[in-house]
């Protein structure tokens, strides 16, 4: 089976798919092990002694202890050489997860946008809302924000990061395996936060060299009379100033770039699966879809819908 293919729907924090997932992965089951045991430690003890030492009939007042150097060095010193192990682990953890930049080049610039993440690779691939990387070695992302504050987040990639519009940060990846994984924008953002989703398709370093090759070329216009019609469509109702197809006069960057849409799996940022039938849809009406999404709605003929979505499912 193609790496680009296998599916990955377990997106659960406790099933970590990336180097730096297993690190917080061991943190939190050793958090939860120490707090599982001080809860049944301190309920277990509660219930003892609410049993044990209750009051009885004609009972007189007992003994009243008001000192013990002995329990009081215990209670105190177990709390604190625990609270120090777990800021050890929990400063180790961090160390061996966070980014050091220094003279790094990243791998893919994201950018979050409402509601959709534009992706820019070293050698002018460009894409939308299905990030590629390769798997089994180190990768960086830059992240940053065009519009408001959004978040980078695959549960099962582990560390999260904010995207801020005006600063840039970082975050290192190593996938251990290829697959598609998947995520979602985890602040929220507006409207459609919800509908603002993530998925990273990891590859092996081969596949993923020959997908950055190809998604570097300009789009490749077919003759087919009805393809050619959309292209003139497309060109003459300005879907150009918002959309860039490159090798076309398409040099827009305000909605995603088209240049090898027919190559994604989904749209609407994961949404609706990739076919004409929902590029259809998308066309006639992006509301209906994805309420708020800031493509308008223009009205078209069924005959110009049908040679647009021909036009862009021949991008590959």
């Amino acid at each position: 089976m193609p790496d680009s293919v296998q599916y990955v729907k377990d997106i659960s924090i406790f099933s970590p798919r990336t180097s730096e997932a297993v690190e917080l992965y061991s943190l939190n089951i050793y958090f939860i092990i120490a707090s599982s045991a001080i809860l049944i430690l301190v309920i277990g003890l509660l219930i003892f002694i609410s049993f044990k030492f209750r009051t009885k009939q004609n009972q007189s007042e007992p003994k009243q202890v008001y000192s013990n150097r002995l329990l009081e060095i215990f209670m105190v010193g177990v709390p604190f050489i625990m609270v120090s192990y777990f800021f050890y682990l929990t400063v180790k953890t961090m160390k061996d997860t966070e980014p050091q930049v220094v003279n790094e080049k990243p791998t893919v610039v994201i950018t979050g946008k409402q509601w959709w993440w534009d992706a820019h690779y070293p050698g002018g691939a460009v894409t939308a809302n299905e990030i590629h990387l390769p798997a089994n070695e180190k990768v960086l992302l830059k992240l940053q924000a065009a519009d408001v504050i959004h978040d980078w987040w695959l549960p099962s990639f582990g560390p999260k990061m904010d995207m801020i519009p005006g600063v840039t940060n970082y975050l290192w990846l190593n996938i251990l395996k290829p697959g598609t994984y998947v995520g979602a924008c985890n602040e929220f953002c507006g409207r459609q936060h919800a509908g603002m989703r993530i998925k990273v398709i990891a590859q092996t370093r081969k596949n993923y060299d020959k997908w950055l090759a190809e998604n570097a070329k300009p789009a490749i216009i077919s003759n087919d009379e009805n393809i050619k019609k959309g292209e003139l469509l497309f060109s003459k109702n300005s879907c150009g100033s918002c959309h860039s197809i490159r090798g076309t006069g398409a040099n827009g960057n305000v909605g995603p770039d088209l240049t090898h849409i027919a190559n994604r799996g989904t749209l609407l940022s994961g949404l609706v699966e990739n076919n004409k039938e929902n590029l259809t849809r998308l066309i006639n009406n992006p509301q209906a879809l994805k309420p708020g999404v800031n493509m308008p709605r223009f009205i078209y003929t069924k005959d110009s819908i049908a040679v647009l979505v021909d036009y862009l499912s021949s991008l590959k």
